[in-house]
């Protein structure tokens, strides 16, 4: 099993008034009300960032979650409302809807390619991935950076123009694409005219759910999928997850770490290219949609954005907001 240098050298180190009736005197003059007694301890100022999350999550639960539960889960329809939902009812909704891949005919795709050399990216859509498309297309990449401090762990550091371009790019050339099914605010809410505005034609995509690597891990079907290929790991948990695959009987040729961040792309595509290898698992946060489109096409194998099922099965820790 083959590293690359710098996961070598740190190996090595170790390393959110009541009313009162006027007297008979004061029956056509009133006095002044006394001001209040100024308090000891004042009740503190509301939080306006707290109320508006709690404003927002009340308005999902009441409305967008009711929604979301209602849809059966092997669909998406783009561009409908809540109030739409209800007046039209959710069966002629569906005359709308998106069907989705779902893990089966996703595991027989990735055979296939397996099978034929035929290059192969698997991607994922997630909140970090949907922020960074939204930068000055849905919302003000400012506002994105202040409100969502988690971007920056997944690989983006808003603004960040050029991560926004270079993931649309990945985007319309990937081979199949995960989206996600909730509705909550940063998902289905910012995918459909996020794609729109960065140029990425839905009807163009091959689409199927965004958690498909839990579901494929879950069932079993990728470790059958993984059984007899040389393995790649790709990412900041790729040492981890590499001991846990290795543990279980997989052959793991080679591990690329760190990836530091989506301007470390190419750079990643360059080491995981070094060694022959099958299937690759890619774990990078929002580098991992460019990283597995461009390391398939490169070298004619599968790529999938593993997410953080490296952490889960490597047993690593992630913050709690990613």
């Amino acid at each position: 099993m083959k590293r690359s240098r710098t996961v070598a050298r740190r190996v090595r180190r170790g390393g959110k008034r009541g009313v009162g009736t006027p007297g008979s005197k004061e029956r056509m003059r009133r006095k002044k009300p006394r001001k209040a007694a100024r308090l000891a301890n004042p009740a503190p100022q509301r939080d306006d960032q707290g109320y508006a999350q709690g404003y927002h999550e009340g308005l999902y639960d009441g409305g967008e979650r009711l929604l979301e539960a209602a849809l059966p889960g092997d669909r998406i329809v783009p561009d409908i409302s809540v109030a739409e939902a209800i007046a039209a009812g959710i069966p002629h909704v569906l005359t709308r809807s998106i069907r989705l891949m779902g893990p089966d005919e996703l595991c027989a795709e990735m055979e296939a390619a397996l099978a034929a050399g035929r290059p192969c990216s698997i991607v994922r859509l997630g909140d970090g991935e949907l922020l960074t498309l939204a930068q000055d297309t849905l919302k003000p990449a400012g506002e994105i950076a202040r409100d969502s401090p988690f971007l920056s762990y997944a690989g983006v550091d808003a603004p960040d123009g050029e991560a926004r371009d270079t993931l649309a790019a990945a985007v319309r050339k990937a081979t199949i694409v995960g989206v996600p099914l909730s509705r909550r605010p940063n998902y289905q809410p910012l995918l459909f005219e996020g794609l729109r505005r960065n140029g990425v034609s839905l009807a163009s995509l091959r689409l199927t759910s965004s958690t498909i690597n839990y579901a494929l891990y879950e069932s079993g079907q990728l470790m059958r999928i993984a059984a007899g290929k040389r393995i790649a790991v790709v990412g900041n948990s790729a040492e981890a997850l590499a001991r846990a695959l290795l543990a279980a009987g997989l052959d793991v040729v080679h591990i690329v770490a760190p990836v530091n961040g989506i301007g470390d792309a190419a750079g990643a595509v360059e080491r995981a290219a070094a060694v022959p290898f099958d299937l690759a698992l890619v774990s990078a946060g929002v580098a991992a949609v460019p990283i597995c489109v461009w390391l398939a096409e490169r070298t004619g194998k599968v790529a999938f954005d593993f997410g953080h099922m490296a952490d889960r099965l490597g047993g690593t820790s992630t913050p709690a907001n990613a």
